[in-house]
């Protein structure tokens, strides 16, 4: 009976930590600022999430690719903001709310400690200094495929 019953806890166990990574999962895909500026790639890598900058409104200044001009590191500048990758190493804490990343403001060149809450077909985005409290937030609206 005991080996039964284990059995039974150890594919409950398997089944919800499968149930959990779907749902953790659910965040992957493309995503929309409100302002419609920029466009934002979530993907998922060594199970942490990212999200890289795949569109931009308007991609260029003078006819040449928008650069990375205000990041603090003189070296970056010259890379293009068109695939930027301004979410880094978010984990999921099993309630929709992926926390513990970074997100990087190409517009001010900082990058502010982030946690992200998906509700349905919206992301809310706080981007933060020290603590939650001292942040802003913004939602971002999933793009229909």
């Amino acid at each position: 009976m005991l080996k039964k019953t284990s059995i039974t806890l150890l594919l409950a166990l398997l089944f919800c930590l499968a149930a959990s990574a779907q749902k953790a999962d659910d965040i992957l895909g493309k995503w929309i600022n409100p302002s419609g500026e920029g466009q934002v790639l979530i993907y998922k890598k060594d199970n942490k999430y990212y999200g890289k900058l795949v569109w931009l409104k308007i991609p260029d200044r003078d006819g040449k690719p928008k650069m990375d001009i205000k990041n603090p590191d003189k070296a970056l500048q010259s890379r293009p903001e068109l695939g930027l990758e301004l979410l880094q190493d978010f984990t999921f804490n099993g309630e929709n709310v992926y926390e513990d990343g970074t997100i990087y403001d190409p517009k001010s060149g900082k990058t502010y400690s982030c946690k992200m809450t998906l509700e349905g077909t919206s992301l809310k985005i706080r981007g933060y200094v020290g603590i939650s409290l001292f942040g802003r937030t913004e939602v971002w609206t999933r793009v229909k495929q």
